[in-house]
């Protein structure tokens, strides 16, 4: 963008040259919190959000970039974001990501048209371990399962095998990657007195110096040993259907499933197979193969837990998310490289 000079008198005859950029305007695809929406306003920038608190359908959102000439876009994980979409508005050449993942978002093609990425890391790694872990504990100690029970008049009193649950401490949690939110769950569960193993493409030495986490060098040597698996892999190619019928077949039949990733990462179909049959004993899913939409079948299993994905969903975290998500924004219209650029 085109700078303005302005030249302001000073004492006697020397002058200071101020050099303001001319503000810009940043379309936001989905309501937000408002810390970043007014970090933007506060930099004297022009911010436009989508007045559909829904996700855009494909040609509501080349509609809507291809109505000004914006300068910034702040999207969201559901928004696909390729050739297309960038084309629509090319005076756009940054696009700020509300998300730690950007699998929705096509990296070649913004290198190639020298747009840049970015993404939130690190601000919601408490929010989502806390989540997983909450997870874990309603599913090993059956906690929906028991509020349906209850509220459906079916209590009658006491009994020992009433709704028996899974003791987590003394058990074993698999990490199916050990980056920041699944070494903060290994952190967790380790205070619980669980043992901790992992898989990661690389070691986490940091990990096992503070949990005592023992590396496996397979998934599959995870899973097969584990109480509990936890998933925290990024969606990649190598990672789609990570959790295979395959894969699910080598677990304990009493193991509990979590998953606070990305959907695809687990075939939703095969582990709705592996839950009718006993492959395993429970799953809890915040995130699904073809969100929101589910496989058929998962929705009527009483041993599986539901959540809409939320994993990250607390005042700190979402608000935080926004405030980066706007400084990206900031630090590229200010001719600086944004501290959580991709490409």
């Amino acid at each position: 963008m085109p700078d303005s000079e302005y030249i302001i008198p000073q004492l006697g005859s020397l002058f200071a040259i101020v050099t303001l950029s001319t503000m810009a305007h940043i379309y936001v695809t989905r309501k937000i919190p408002e810390e970043g929406i007014v970090l933007l306003k506060e930099a004297g920038h022009t911010v436009s959000v989508s007045k559909k608190d829904e996700v855009l359908t494909r040609e509501e959102l080349l509609s809507a970039l291809k109505k000004e000439p914006y300068d910034a876009v702040l999207c969201t994980l559901n928004n696909t974001i390729d050739s297309e979409v960038m084309d629509a508005v090319p005076t756009a050449k940054i696009f700020a990501n509300y998300a730690v993942g950007y699998d929705n978002i096509d990296l070649d093609a913004a290198r190639e048209r020298g747009v840049t990425v970015t993404n939130t890391p690190g601000v919601l790694t408490d929010a989502v371990a806390e989540h997983t872990v909450a997870l874990m504990f309603a599913l090993a100690r059956r906690v929906p399962e028991s509020d349906r029970f209850v509220r459906a008049g079916k209590y009658t009193g006491w009994g020992p095998m009433l709704l028996l649950g899974t003791q987590l401490k003394g058990s074993t949690l698999g990490l199916l990657g050990a980056g920041r939110i699944g070494t903060r769950v290994a952190e967790i569960a380790s205070c619980l007195g669980m043992q901790v193993i992992y898989y990661d493409v690389k070691r986490n030495e940091i990990l096992e110096k503070n949990t005592n986490a023992v590396f496996h060098d397979t998934a599959e040597s995870v899973l097969q040993s584990a109480d509990v698996v936890s998933v925290h892999v990024p969606l990649l190619d190598s990672t789609r259907h990570l959790l295979n019928a395959e894969r699910l077949a080598l677990m304990k039949k009493t193991a509990l499933l979590i998953n606070t990733s990305r959907g695809p990462v687990v075939d939703e179909v095969a582990l709705v197979g592996a839950l009718q049959e006993g492959g395993i004993r429970g799953a809890a899913l915040d995130v699904f193969e073809h969100e929101p939409a589910l496989a058929p079948g998962l929705a009527e299993l009483e041993n599986v837990i539901l959540t809409p994905h939320t994993a990250s969903a607390t005042e700190e975290a979402r608000g935080a998310m926004s405030r980066i998500a706007a400084e990206n924004i900031i630090a590229h219209l200010n001719g600086e490289k944004p501290e959580n650029s991709i490409t």
